[in-house]
Formats: structure tokens, sequence, C-alpha cells
């Protein structure tokens, strides 16, 4: 007997994946690839859409076909800030350009000129200056720097929703999508920003669906709904909102570590916003108050660089326990604690300026590494904190694993209870948690999420 399943495409800039989860969101089936990038006709690095459009179309057809498997839905999580553009056909007419191709000077200037200064911009958008990571404002280029382009363009897809335009042939636009960081959404007005309608980049932008939201697709073989897709971080954080009552922070950590409460929703604050602070949103529709540290990039670079000094291997760092004797030699050193405060939102720590030869052995060093970065964590979790509503701080991602960081991290917040989150696949889960109600008629498992508790 086949067995009921959900099909999640969980497209990352790197990993592009395909999953099954059963009713009980257990993982049955799953297939991954990379694909090398191509270049737009700038010479700029970015996506090859074609291949992953083939990749995606061929791969459904493949698991549709598996006799043991019965698709009853499907859904999709991706990377944001990027658009496909779609003539009237619907047939794409410019490539997916990359987040991190850099936005022209003279743009940049012309659209603030008219649209208000960077800082009150900000503050109605819950949007941090980005460039093309503001991927409304990959419109405003299109239109001004490439206008032959912009008359064919009618509409304008994030990724996700495109992805569900492969099988529906419907357009949408969706929350989780627009609200993140993309200068198109006045979280003042719960609307499009005013910029966005005086350039009429409204025409270009679909009609607006519920995150949860399913089409049924059926032909003569298959029968199933299909979502229109989340931005990967909100869906990451679907599985703890279904699994946890009491409010809680939640520290996704990977190359960047972003810190997302979903139980502050006050209005970002230009001091806030100055320190990378920014606002997603939960896939019913609420703000989301985050930050974002590029810890994980961090702690790369400087293991690498411990490692060099003291001529061992580079993932040395993973047979380092936690000694509380080096933690309390960190505190007590007042030569080795540097003023912290002007490293708390950069990229790098502080431990990038100190001198290798301070440090007798690597266990030493690396804890000063991991107290540098924790001191710019605090920071970050501070940012969007609700001392007198959350109990509770969940770890997951790469860090969760990493003993000395919890270990410190949880010394410094004596009161708030801070657990290793461990959940497999948490933002594919989420995109299928998003339909549940749609194809699954089992229960929700409270378990979902396995914590380890850090004192």
């Amino acid at each position: 007997m086949s067995i009921p399943v959900i099909a999640i495409f969980d497209i990352g800039k790197t990993n592009k994946k395909l999953f099954l989860f059963d009713e009980l969101y257990n993982i049955v089936y799953e297939k991954s690839i990379q694909f090398a990038e191509i270049v737009d006709e700038d010479g700029e690095a970015c996506e090859d859409f074609q291949v992953l459009t083939t990749w995606i179309l061929d791969t459904f057809n493949e698991v549709a076909l598996l006799k043991n498997f019965a698709i009853k839905a499907l859904n999709f999580s991706t990377y944001g800030a990027s658009f496909v553009h779609l003539d009237l056909a619907g047939k794409p007419v410019a490539p997916l350009y990359n987040y991190l191709k850099a936005f022209p000077n003279s743009l940049h200037q012309q659209f603030y000129e008219n649209y208000g200064t960077e800082t009150s911009f900000s503050l109605e958008t819950a949007s941090p200056v980005l460039g093309n990571l503001n991927s409304g404002l990959q419109l405003y280029f299109i239109k001004y720097a490439k206008p032959a382009l912009f008359k064919k363009i009618h509409s304008s897809l994030h990724l996700p929703q495109f992805i569900s335009y492969l099988f529906t042939a419907k357009t949408y636009s969706e929350l989780t999508s627009i609200g993140c960081h993309t200068a198109l959404w006045n979280f003042t007005t719960h609307a499009y920003h005013g910029w966005v309608l005086k350039e009429e980049m409204n025409k270009q932008l679909p009609q607006i669906i519920d995150s949860d939201s399913t089409l049924l697709v059926a032909n003569e073989h298959l029968s199933y709904y299909c979502g229109v897709g989340l931005h990967d971080s909100s869906a990451a954080l679907i599985p703890y909102l279904a699994t946890f009552s009491e409010p809680f922070i939640l520290i996704s950590t990977g190359t960047w570590c972003i810190t997302l409460n979903p139980f502050n929703d006050s209005p970002l604050t230009a001091t806030e916003l100055a320190q990378d602070c920014l606002c997603y949103f939960s896939y019913k529709g609420k703000s989301v108050k985050a930050s974002r540290l590029f810890a994980g990039y961090e702690h790369e670079e400087q293991t690498k660089r411990l490692a060099a000094h003291f001529n061992v291997a580079e993932d040395y760092f993973k047979t380092v326990n936690y000694d509380n004797d080096l933690y309390q030699l960190i505190l007590s050193n007042k030569k080795t604690t540097l003023e912290a405060s002007g490293y708390l939102m950069m990229s790098k720590s502080v431990f990038s300026k100190r001198a290798l030869d301070l440090f007798t052995t690597y266990e030493e060093a690396y804890h000063q590494l991991i107290y540098d970065l924790v001191v710019q964590q605090i920071a970050s979790i501070r940012l969007v904190f609700n001392e007198d509503k959350v109990n509770n701080i969940y770890v997951d991602g790469g860090f969760s694993n990493n003993v000395v960081y919890m270990k410190m991290l949880a010394l410094a917040f004596p009161t708030v209870k801070v657990y290793a989150a461990t959940i497999a696949q948490a933002s594919s889960i989420g995109a299928a948690l998003a339909i549940h109600n749609s194809w699954n008629h089992t229960s929700l498992n409270q378990r979902m999420v396995e914590l380890k508790l850090f004192l």
C-alpha cells in the first residue's frame, strides 16, 4: 500500500533539495543537488533557473511514479530577495538576478531623494538599506537601468511563488516573501508602500494570497494540493510555533545567526535598524522582529586562523569541551578583554583584532573566540528581547552542537532556559506544516523538536 506523503522542494543558494514527508513528518525520501552558477547580461554570477526549473519538474515527475508513495500535497521553501520576471505569455524574460549584485549609486540616490531618507524609509518598510537584497529595488533597477526589459514584464514573482507557478500556472504573491527586507511593504499601514504605487510596480505584483493557501492540481495520473511557497526563514519558524505555546526566541545559526522573536511585534526603532534589525512575516501574517549577525562566517574564518597558528586541523575546534576555568580566566583577565562595543553588530568580532600569541593553548584561544562571538550574540538577542515575556531561547543549526557556545550563552541568561534544539530540515517541515490542514488528517506531533537544556 502506498504511503501518503507531502513533497517539499527546499531551494537554497547552494543546495537544492526534495523531501517526501509522511503524515507524521518523518523524512521517507530525499534527494539533493548543486548547480554551477551562470552569469547575467552584465557578467555577474546568478542562479541558472532554467536548469533549476528543469530539475524541479523532472524530479517531481520521477517521485510521482514511485509506487510506494502517494503524493497528496506539494509546497516550497526557498531563499528570498529573488524575483522571476514573466512576460504576458508567462515566460521568464530576465535572469534570476543575484541579490548580491551591486546596486548603482546613482539609482540609490535617486530613489531616496524621491521617497524619503534612508532612516525614515527603512523604519516604514522594516528593511535595512541593503541594495538588491531589498528585492523591491530590483524592479526599480530594471525600470530605470533596463527600460526595454521592464516593458516586457507582466508579472514579477518571488522565487517560492514562481516554483509554485510551475505546477499551478497561477501567479500569486504572499506575505513571507513580501515582508522579508524587500522595501515593498509598509509595516505601519499594512499595505504596499507608497513608492510601489507611485512607480506603478503594483501592476507587476500579482494578487496577495494567504501563505497557507493551496490549489488543487489534478490530471489523469495525479491529484494533489499545491501551496504557494514560503520564504525559508519564515518557514523554519513554523515547527517551533506548532510545538511550543510559551513565548520564545529562536536563534537560527549558520553562516548568519538570525534571532527571531515571533512574540515581539513592536515597531522597529532607528537604533535597531542601525544594528541590522529587520522584520519578517510569519506565515499567519504577523510581524516577527529579527536581528542578524554574521557569526557563523566569522567563526569559520577565525578557526582557520587558529588552526594555522597552533598547527592543528581546521576542524580541531570540534574536539574542544567547555572549560569553566578558562571561562573564568577570560572574565578576570582585563588584558584580553578589549572594549567590544564597537564590534557588536559588525561582521567581525573583537577576536579578529586579538594577537594569538596572547594564548598558551588552542583551547584557551578558542574559548576567547566563542566568548567574543557570544558577546555579539547577547547584544543581538537583546535587540529583539522582551524579558518580561520570553522564558525560553532555542538555538538550532551549527552552533546548537557547540557545547562551548551553548554553555556561555546559557550563563549569559541565568533567568531564561536556553536549549539546543534539533529538528531535521526545519524550513522544509515548516513548509509542509503550513498546509497541514489541506492534506493531513493526523494531529501534529508535539515531539517534533528535540531539546537539550544548558545551565
